[in-house]
């Protein structure tokens, strides 16, 4: 005979504590038992339930405020990303009403009965503002907190747990809390529960003494105020104040001791005034604002654009993150990229427009900030616009202004309009903003001028309730005023055709100018071709991509090129591990249409400009020498009856297959059809990226990779017959366009 017992016993009062048992008998004879349970009767080893929370409301905990509600929620709520990692149907989520809601959720009164409480927990990671502590005595001996502070992030709840081992038989409760306004201002818990076996669970490790808002106050003497970084660290909140004023704020991994490196902040426009700079919570030891180091140049640059994975040939900015490009256009004799930019820490966060330029696509140089965080909230993506005609009343002594559009993504999300004359230095639009919240999911506007009906098109990127994406068409006379001409629908959730970031253009078809089509494109680039009558887009061709790589997002074109070019630069994701800088933007590259047997499609190649970083004659013939770390491959392929073209470029192998006509990149695999029965190659070879295009341009296969440092070769191999020979082959050592050589 043998005895099975399974159990759960709950101390949510909602819940019906019970004991179940069950008998085993292994043998044919009669058995007679009778079986009493009592309290005593529960062995010490087993788990008990404190919460699960799977109630429809919270039994006999309290609640002030409004963040819990009057029950545990069923997941995600209004407006929240999605939520994992909960068991069952229920757990306490504050995000009822936004971040901005607070409230408290205290349990009952409870023993202390076996060595570990564990949990789930997600969220906020605001030390005492959204987190869960644990009561003894009136105090708070145990606290933990969500993992997120800083933009982006996971709304997943993972397991961790306390040692209480000290705290047996004494009386407890537990107080869950959110006090905390704005970013991560909420906070997740579910399964509560005493153990002696918490298995692989991490324990929470009590915080060290803080302390909150801490000051400093100093004389800007220099351009630059350096705040030290370490990767990795918990960010904190960072205000910097002038004349009693907040001029910035911003999230930060700040170096409570040695920093890994050093994220600077223009200060130049204070120049003689008294800042004040306040930490929202630092350790009672942090040496972070002590640290602080003004100059007028960066510090540590002595290795810039040298750095082991610093991409030579693409586009990443001095400190910080980067992500989409924004406003592309050529002004003042210059191309200007604008870029999302988190200028103080590795990781997505505060977002700013980013900005830099160029002479010639090829060679660029990063300026200050051009648009910081306001009131309005992060400065999210956008595009850029010459007002030539003067439209809109910014320009200056007979000069066009430059218009910048963006989306300040606050609560709520908008649309607004910055102005330069000179391309260096911008100014928000004081009655900003021009377009107001449509939905919490509105963003991306892209802006051009439609000669034919004389008027101003923007075209926004919005998702409607019910999970419908949709890019909204609206007209203005002059940037300011704008009216809602037309809907076209992009798909439904899991169908996200036309996605976040459009850009929409107009290109002559096979080159033929009385043959134009309209392309819009999106995030995820997908794209459709079709008519456009400046009010409204009918598509003709939809659900097409060239894009067929991983990491290529948010692309954007330039706008007014004098030679009317349509180029794209899009953002790469691809990481630089273990440097103060993080993503690039991908090479520009000339669109065009061309028609196909498919049908009329985009097509793609390096711009012209390139050409200037090849440091030398085509080394093709002399592939067994050849030796370097930034190339360029060039290649037709007849196949004949080879069944494999390989070319191995720094260990990363790219191979042609004739027979399924397929590219196939370090394994990734893209359709690439042959053309006019050729197979038309570039490659560009960078420190953590290639760029392949295909099929003369019809294939674009964009893949991170970092290649090995000691590997410089460069081999070709033809399997199946044909003579790799007798195949167009071009091959170029590149100089960076960070440093001439």
């Amino acid at each position: 005979m043998q005895w099975h017992r399974t159990r759960t016993l709950s101390l949510d009062n909602a819940r019906v504590r019970h004991t179940q048992w069950s008998i085993v008998l292994k043998s044919s004879l009669p058995f007679i038992a009778f079986v009493i349970i009592t309290a005593n009767s529960i062995r010490a080893s087993e788990t008990i339930v404190i919460t699960d929370f799977e109630g429809t409301d919270y039994g006999t905990w309290k609640t002030t405020g409004t963040a819990f509600g009057k029950g545990p929620a069923q997941g995600k709520l209004g407006g929240q990303m999605p939520v994992e990692g909960f068991q069952g149907q229920g757990l306490v989520n504050s995000f009822l009403g936004g971040d901005d809601a607070v409230g408290t959720l205290t349990s009952p009164t409870f023993k202390i009965e076996r060595k570990f409480i564990t949990f789930l927990i997600g969220g906020g990671g605001w030390a005492d503002e959204t987190c869960m502590n644990l009561i003894v005595d009136g105090k708070v001996v145990r606290t933990a907190a969500g993992p997120n502070t800083i933009s982006g992030g996971s709304e997943r709840l993972e397991p961790a747990a306390w040692d209480v081992h000290e705290f047996a038989g004494r009386e407890a409760t537990l107080a869950i809390v959110d006090q905390r306004q704005g970013s991560w201002g909420h906070i997740n818990v579910d399964q509560i529960v005493m153990t002696d076996d918490r298995g692989s669970v991490p324990i929470v490790v009590p915080p060290a003494p803080v302390a909150r808002n801490v000051t400093r106050e100093l004389t800007v003497e220099k351009k630059l105020l350096h705040f030290p970084v370490k990767t990795g660290a918990k960010p904190r909140v960072v205000t910097v104040s002038v004349d009693g004023k907040a001029v910035r704020r911003f999230d930060i991994e700040l170096a409570d001791d040695n920093a890994q490196w050093w994220a600077p902040l223009d200060v130049s426009e204070w120049a003689g005034k008294k800042l004040t700079i306040v930490a929202d919570v630092l350790p009672v030891t942090s040496k972070a604002l002590d640290s602080l180091r003004q100059s007028d140049t960066l510090l540590d640059a002595e290795n810039l654009y040298r750095e082991t994975l610093r991409s030579q040939l693409h586009f990443s900015p001095k400190r910080g993150w980067t992500n989409d490009p924004n406003g592309l256009v050529y002004y003042n004799g210059e191309y200007h990229l604008f870029y999302q930019h988190n200028p103080y820490g590795w990781n997505w966060g505060n977002m700013h427009w980013g900005h830099a330029t160029s002479p010639d696509l090829v060679h660029w140089q990063e300026h200050s900030e051009a648009l910081y965080p306001d009131e309005q909230g992060p400065m999210f993506s956008g595009s850029a616009v010459v007002d030539w005609n003067n439209t809109s009343g910014f320009g200056k002594d007979g000069k066009p202004p430059l218009v910048l559009i963006y989306t300040a993504a606050g609560n709520p999300t908008v649309q607004s309009i910055a102005s330069s004359s000179d391309g260096r230095t911008f100014k928000k639009y004081a009655q900003n903003p021009v377009i107001k919240e449509i939905s919490g999911g509105n963003r991306d506007p892209k802006v051009f001028w439609h000669e034919p009906t004389k008027q101003w098109v923007l075209v926004l990127y919005v998702e409607t309730p019910g999970k419908q994406h949709t890019i909204h068409f609206f007209n203005s006379p002059n940037l300011r005023d704008w009216k809602l001409a037309s809907v076209t629908k992009g798909g439904i959730d899991g169908d996200k055709y036309l996605f976040e970031c459009p850009d929409f253009f107009e290109l002559a078809v096979d080159g033929n100018l009385s043959r134009k089509k309209w392309v819009l494109t999106a995030a995820n680039s997908q794209y459709a071709i079709g008519t456009f009558d400046g009010a409204t887009f009918t598509p003709e061709l939809s659900r097409l991509t060239d894009v067929r790589g991983i990491g290529f997002y948010a692309a954007q074109t330039f706008s007014d090129i004098p030679d009317h070019r349509r180029i794209q630069i899009g953002w790469s994701q691809a990481p630089s591990p273990g440097m103060s800088f993080n993503q690039l933007q991908t090479l520009p590259c000339e669109l065009m249409l061309r028609t196909t047997p498919d049908g009329v499609r985009l097509r793609r190649e390096p711009v012209k400009e390139l050409v200037a970083l090849r440091d030398g004659p085509d080394q093709a013939s002399s592939l067994e020498k050849f030796r370097a770390e930034l190339i360029e491959l060039r290649a037709e392929i007849e196949p004949g009856q080879a069944t494999k073209f390989e070319f191995n470029l720094r260990g990363a192998k790219i191979a042609y297959d004739p027979k399924t006509q397929e590219i196939i990149v370090n394994g990734h695999r893209a359709p690439a059809p042959l053309v006019n029965g050729k197979q038309k190659l570039t490659v560009f070879v960078d420190r953590t990226m290639f760029e392949v295009f295909a099929s003369d341009g019809l294939t674009y296969v964009p893949i991170p990779f970092i290649p090995k440092p000691d590997d410089l070769s460069v081999s070709v191999n033809v399997q199946g017959g044909g003579d790799a020979t007798k195949q167009f082959l071009q091959v170029y050592q590149l100089k960076s366009s960070w440093i001439e050589k």
